[in-house]
């Protein structure tokens, strides 16, 4: 059993001043298989306080020491893969194979900023003036706990490439993940305060993180419910936010599409990270005049999805992270059930023959309306509904009909005509026959699913403040 009872602030390992333990679980036996003492409010102010004591000097760094510090912090992490690989799957349950994507994710997202800063110009011309963009300052930075490392290391690398220092406020679900990482950026060498990392609760450590008023940016990730929280807060200091949230993207299917290939990409697209990913494509827009098609073949190939230990191979869907996330997922599809949609594959329980974790059966249903709660809410969790629609104005409808707008699929054969339909869909991101990943596109939410950019020079951009300079050459 790992006993995690350190916090890092100003650059060393220290004990914090809070003293409750919270149990981390393998969420594949249901066994306790360590404990973390959290951070408090004290905590978080005195991480603050080194960033801010820190933000002077490393602002001021140049271009080049801040690549270079991306880069040794890249060569850190990369250097930890294996034992994060290892609590990924221990901790969080991810199936082995993609748990060394996202094992790999946590250091490739600091070369890709590295890379960003090589080429961004800091100063540029607008008129007479000279325009400079200056970094914000102190930047608050809480992360979920469905990509631990990757959050934490991807949002870190973006406030630093602007020169910003940080506190960061991971999940304390994910401390394993994050005792990994933070060894391994303590290794890096950055300077003391420059990042602090703070394992606490929402409700104290967030808390105090969101209001503290030397913090002059925030960027979260997780629900839209504490993301509206979140801004509220950061409103009476008026701190720059960045917010990527829930998610309840559309598959679009039209109607000339290779059903077979259009099958396995809605399931692709509907189980990543277990179902447990804010741009799941949960909804599988499906022409009326090849529903029945469809249902036959996703029903067959759903039965491939094997829901069970993440260390096999061959498993696809690995458990939930907790109880209360499996409790969640089995309400969603009693709600299902109960509104009339028709289950065609899973249901609730677990899957046949496991008789311990937080498993969840690959369940999809049909016959499902838009106005169904399990098509409105997002349930986090490997659940999909087919909706079906009359024609193309319709399928857009239908997509846009939804608070979110995070993340959206369009499958065809014509990709001219698959353009002209992901041009309409109001979704920070629109994937055309694709499951592919682009980290200098910018990623971030339309409506409830978000305010802001990540990656690129966008993700840059957010922590980043423009000053226009007048009278000078």
């Amino acid at each position: 059993m790992q006993i995690i009872d350190q916090i890092y602030i100003d650059g060393a390992f220290v004990t914090p001043h809070g003293d409750e333990f919270f149990e981390l679980f393998d969420p594949s036996t249901e066994t306790v298989i360590g404990r973390v003492r959290l951070a408090d409010a004290h905590d978080a102010r005195a991480a603050i306080a080194a960033a801010k004591r820190a933000f002077p000097a490393f602002s001021r760094t140049g271009k080049h020491e801040r690549i270079d510090m991306l880069k040794r912090m890249y060569e850190a992490v990369a250097a930890k893969e294996d034992a994060l690989f290892d609590a990924i799957v221990d901790e969080y349950g991810a199936p082995v194979s993609r748990a060394r994507w996202m094992a790999r994710h946590a250091s490739s997202v600091l070369l890709d900023a590295a890379n960003v800063l090589e080429s961004y110009a800091f100063e540029r011309r607008a008129g007479t003036a000279r325009v400079v963009m200056q970094p914000l300052g102190v930047a608050g930075l809480i992360t979920p706990w469905n990509s631990d490392a990757g959050f934490i290391c991807g949002k870190l690398a973006a406030a630093l490439a602007a020169g910003c220092t940080a506190v960061i406020k991971p999940s304390e679900m994910s401390a394993m993940q994050t005792r990994v990482v933070t060894e391994a950026l303590h290794a890096a060498g950055l300077p003391p305060g420059v990042f602090n990392i703070v394992t606490g609760r929402g409700e104290t450590v967030g808390a105090e993180i969101s209001a503290h008023p030397d913090v002059a940016k925030l960027s979260f990730t997780g629900s839209t419910a504490v993301g509206k929280t979140i801004l509220r807060t950061a409103a009476d200091t008026l701190k720059r936010v960045t917010l990527e949230l829930g998610g309840k993207s559309p598959m679009i299917v039209l109607d000339d599409a290779n059903v077979d290939e259009a099958v396995l990409l809605a399931l692709d697209a509907g189980f990543m990270n277990s179902g447990q990913a804010c741009i799941a494509g949960t909804r599988i827009l499906v022409p009326q005049t090849r529903l029945r098609e469809f249902e036959e073949k996703i029903t067959r190939a759903v039965a491939e999805f094997r829901s069970g230990d993440p260390r096999d191979p061959r498993t696809r869907i690995g458990p939930m992270v907790s109880r209360k996330q499996w409790e969640r997922v089995q309400r969603y599809i009693r709600i299902g059930i109960d509104e009339g949609a028709r289950l065609i594959a899973g249901g609730e329980g677990r899957p046949e023959g496991v008789n311990a974790g937080w498993f969840v059966r690959p369940t999809i249903f049909s016959d499902v309306r838009n106005d169904m709660t399990i098509a409105r809410e997002e349930i986090f969790g490997p659940v999909l509904s087919i909706i079906a629609y009359e024609d193309t104005e319709d399928a857009i409808a239908i997509a846009n009909d939804t608070p979110y707008g995070l993340q959206a699929y369009v499958c065809s054969a014509d990709a001219a005509r698959a353009e002209a339909v992901a041009s309409r869909i109001e979704a920070g991101r629109v994937l055309v026959n694709t499951l592919a990943h682009e980290p200098a596109a910018p990623f971030g939410g339309f409506k409830q699913s978000g305010i802001g950019r990540e990656y690129g020079t966008y993700g840059l951009e957010a922590f980043l403040e423009p000053k226009s300079l007048l009278g000078v050459s």
